[in-house]
């Protein structure tokens, strides 16, 4: 557990950094401090409940899946108990996993691999967002893209992030293969993504 800034420049914010993977850790701790933010890191969802307690920080960039405590339950405490806004960073883009970060209100989802220099822009957008008080959406950004964006107001992004997992498709292929599907459809893109995102959601409350 560290509390890392860059002493060569004013805090732009201070962000909870929290991934069981410590060379994960590592790195996005090391890059957002680079960038100008004060990072205080957890290596477990227990450790980062007790460190936003203390510290309050004004975001949180959480992993989903870790021993113990997941970043879902992490994301209820720190949004229920203590208000601080959340940004999930995850390796998984599953159906079930994109219905509960829709439903918890995550700011972002952004999916692993990223380099750091794909997430900053990210963290530099929510922090905009939230300077703005902006009312929370939930995003889904793919891999490598790195814009927050209007993802929930455009349902194509999340919709792209399901036929890449549903299929095993790269970004470009899913996007066409949505595009197609609409075509067949006739229908535009966002409403045939808006169709896919519904039946998602449906396969999430009868599975529940």
């Amino acid at each position: 557990m560290n509390a890392v800034a860059n002493p060569a420049m004013a805090s732009k914010g201070r962000i909870l950094v929290v991934d069981d993977d410590r060379l994960v850790l590592a790195t996005v701790t090391h890059g957002l401090a680079q960038a100008g933010y004060e990072v205080i890191d957890a290596d477990n969802g227990d450790d980062a409940i007790l460190l936003a307690r203390e510290h309050r920080p004004q975001l949180a960039l959480l992993d989903i899946r870790m021993e113990g405590k997941s970043g879902f339950d992490v994301a209820e405490t720190l949004r229920d108990a203590y208000g601080i806004p959340f940004m999930f960073l995850s390796a998984f883009s599953d159906e079930a996993t994109l219905a509960k970060v829709q439903q918890l209100g995550a700011l972002a989802y952004l999916i692993k691999p990223l380099e750091v220099g794909q997430i900053v822009p990210s963290v530099e957008a929510a922090f905009a967002r939230l300077r703005t008080a902006e009312p929370a959406r939930p995003a889904a950004v793919a891999p490598g893209a790195a814009a927050l964006g209007d993802a929930l107001a455009d349902p194509v992004p999340l919709a792209v992030g399901v036929l890449m997992h549903r299929h095993s498709l790269p970004r470009g292929q899913a996007l066409q293969r949505l595009r197609q599907l609409a075509a067949e459809q006739r229908l535009e893109p966002a409403a045939q993504a808006e169709r896919l995102l519904a039946a998602v959601e449906e396969l999430s409350r009868s599975g529940s």
